[in-house]
């Protein structure tokens, strides 16, 4: 060691050890998905996040994008297509899919259910679904429509906007009609 090495630092805030098992962390139910909450501000210090999702065939948002997270998948099992900016790509099984802050973006699952990791860089959407979202009684998909949909959302965009998400306006190339 030199004389200009500096000292070890304190940790930060959420440097500490932490397990959560997906079969007892915290689960949700939002928007005709499972959430699992794996990780949350609390446990990271807010530097990130990650839940664990389970959806079904045709499930996913609209346009939206997140104004100060970067978002990533890592797809366990299944498969789906997304936006990303004006580009249409799908991810399948073993992929991992990383978009960039302040990116439109959108998904649909096209297989029966999907499963994958959803994280986000510094940590915030997960903070709504633990406010905002059914706690769920089984881990399980959701009966449909249990929770806020996202036309609920579209007329009260503050609620997403408090954790930096914002739904876009215009055509959703992934659903029928464009919308």
């Amino acid at each position: 060691m030199t004389a200009n090495t500096p000292n070890a630092q304190t940790p930060m805030p959420g440097s500490e050890l932490f397990i959560h098992n997906k079969d007892s962390a915290r689960a949700y139910w939002w928007l005709d998905t499972l959430w699992i909450v794996l990780a949350d501000s609390n446990d990271t210090g807010g530097r990130f996040s990650l839940m664990e999702e389970v959806a079904s065939k045709g499930s996913g948002p609209g346009p939206h994008k997140h104004t100060w997270s970067d978002e990533t998948y890592y797809i366990i099992d299944g498969e789906i297509t997304f936006l990303v900016g004006e580009e249409i790509k799908t991810g399948r099984t073993g992929d991992y899919i990383m978009v960039p802050r302040n990116t439109r973006h959108a998904f649909r699952v096209e297989s029966e259910t999907v499963r994958f990791l959803n994280g986000y860089t510094p940590a915030s959407l997960e903070a709504y679904v633990v406010e905002w979202a059914m706690p769920a009684t089984e881990r399980i998909l959701p009966p449909k429509n249990v929770s806020p949909t996202i036309a609920f959302l579209a007329t009260n965009p503050e609620l997403l906007s408090r954790y930096g998400m914002d739904i876009l306006p215009g055509p959703d190339p992934l659903r029928p009609g464009g919308h």
